[in-house]
């Protein structure tokens, strides 16, 4: 029962192709897909959407740590056109700091990483969108190498890093200064180390019930440097974002499960037990505290200063007890939490492209981010001009991706595989939250919300494309059959993609190219005039 069980435990197919390959491939994805991203970075040279607020406050905490107020407001935003002019006098006068704190709803991370493009490279579209490009483009290796773990295949995780690079709405995002590429990235980049970790844990399982006594629990295993990494990582999605708490929650329980199961591997009478006692003190270090002081440093700047909303500086230097100092700043922050949180759970401001979560899936209402009006004729040649930047995804693959979700299902229920399992769970726990939100409280919300989990619809294409293609020692026939499928499938994603793509970047068409284009969408009929 010894042997047999550590055997087990190692009994994971090699993965196809050598290790040079499955680093090659992957960046080979990541050079084109980031091509795709920072080509015309700068344009259009314009404040769009919801960047007014992200580029300003990102302005605002690389000058003064905090965000401050600015002149203007969305009816006559004066500080967007200075910007756009080279002139960075925005702030509003006070005559004391905290007279010109801003409320903002969301925590900084996000923000301080918009500003560090504008630190690099300038207050300019160019500089603000810079740091998402470079975000977008790493998640496309991320998942890459994450899918060619999960799925043992080079080629595998080469498909999976294309189809991200193909999306529209993951295209359009890593070109837009919003936090929500952000947030996308750490929940994959926290989900990576996790399946890392899962293959350290059993591995170091393995290794240590060979060579060492073994109680009933199993052996116990020292800090995980993955899962620990994971922590980190979702930390900051929560602070980027408070949405990032669904994957935090999801993914430690998921951790433990995987623990759980890596003692049942090896025939222990007291895996339950053991995975309670041995992992579960090491998974809140991992999932709980490192989070917590995550999330907690991305508010140095509001800490540090004496212009924060909320802040009460004075009230908390007032007894000069360092002591009585931290109590009271804690204190304060705690309250402006508490107001954020009341702010999201009473945002019911209608907006023309806001949408329900029931929509997403089907791309029913994507969100025109740009849509300037009165272009003159020889923008385009016609007497009809449209220039456009559309959050909307590719629609084959987000089809596609949805027909998947469902066999991933089904393969879960059948075979309890991991790997169906683990998806399943990550898109679930990013897309359902939001139907209560969408039931109870009726809150604002769109499209772009979805993508934290396009990583996981991707990998949902990947693994049923995994049994399409067959296993690597099936027939000929079958595999060739199940590659000519495959490949199929991606041209059509590039050929889907190549088609919406001047929509996505603000080319400029002319109004029939435009519509054209619109008809392969669901948004035609609401589209801008």
């Amino acid at each position: 029962m010894r042997n047999w069980g550590a055997s087990a435990l190692r009994l994971v197919p090699p993965i196809q192709g050598t290790a040079l390959a499955g680093w090659l491939g992957p960046i080979a994805v990541t050079l084109f897909g980031g091509l795709l991203r920072f080509i015309r970075l700068g344009e259009p040279r314009a404040v769009v959407f919801d960047e007014t607020y992200y580029v300003k406050d990102a302005y605002s905490l690389i000058t003064h740590g905090v965000e401050r107020t600015m002149l203007g407001d969305a009816k006559d935003p004066i500080a967007d056109k200075r910007i756009l002019a080279g002139n960075l006098d925005v702030f509003k006068q006070c005559p004391q700091p905290a007279d010109c704190a801003s409320f903002v709803a969301h925590p900084p991370l996000g923000k301080w990483m918009i500003g560090l493009g504008e630190w690099m490279f300038g207050m300019n579209p160019f500089g603000w969108r810079f740091v998402a490009a470079v975000i977008g483009t790493l998640s496309i290796l991320v998942l890459a190498r994450v899918a060619r773990r999960m799925t043992r295949s080079t080629l595998l995780g080469c498909l999976a890093g294309l189809l991200l690079a193909l999306d529209g709405l993951h295209l359009v995002l890593s070109r837009t200064a919003l936090l929500d590429v952000f947030v996308m990235f750490f929940v994959l980049a926290g989900f990576a180390c996790l399946v890392a970790d899962r293959d350290w844990a059993r591995q170091r399982l393995a290794d240590l019930y060979d060579t060492r006594p073994v109680t009933e629990q199993g052996p116990r295993l020292a800090l995980r440097p993955w899962r620990l990494a994971a922590g980190l990582c979702l930390g900051a999605a929560c602070a980027v974002k408070w949405s990032g708490i669904f994957f935090l929650v999801a993914f430690a329980v998921l951790s433990l499960l995987w623990d759980m199961g890596a003692r049942r591997a090896l025939g222990l009478r007291g895996a339950y037990r053991g995975a309670l006692s041995y992992d579960l003190p090491g998974g809140l270090l991992a999932m709980a505290v490192v989070p917590a002081v995550t999330f907690l440093a991305s508010w140095s700047g509001w800490f540090a200063t004496s212009g924060g909303w909320g802040r009460n500086w004075a009230q908390a230097t007032s007894s000069g007890s360092p002591l009585f100092f931290v109590i009271d700043s804690v204190r304060s922050w705690l309250q402006y939490q508490s107001q954020v949180l009341g702010y999201h759970s009473g945002l019911d401001d209608y907006h023309p492209y806001m949408s329900e979560p029931w929509q997403w899936p089907l791309l029913l209402r994507p969100v025109s981010f740009h849509y300037p009006s009165g272009l003159p004729p020889s923008a385009c040649g016609s007497d009809k001009c449209a220039q456009a930047v559309l959050g909307v995804g590719t629609p084959a693959l987000w089809y596609a991706a949805a027909i998947a979700l469902i066999g991933l299902i089904a393969w879960y229920v059948a075979s309890r595989d991991w790997r169906a399992g683990a998806t399943v769970l990550a898109f679930a726990v990013g897309w359902l939250p939001w139907f209560y939100y969408a039931i109870a409280d009726n809150r604002t919300m769109y499209l772009f919300y979805m993508i934290p989990v396009l990583p996981f619809m991707v990998l949902a294409v990947v693994l049923m494309a995994g049994l399409i293609l067959g296993r690597q020692d099936a027939p000929p026939t079958r595999r060739a059959i199940g590659a000519a499928s495959v490949g199929a499938f991606a041209l059509i994603v590039l050929i889907n993609f190549w088609w919406l793509y001047p929509v996505l970047t603000a080319e400029t068409l002319t109004q029939a190219q435009w519509w054209a284009r619109m008809l392969l969408t669901s948004w035609v009929t609401s589209a801008p005039k």
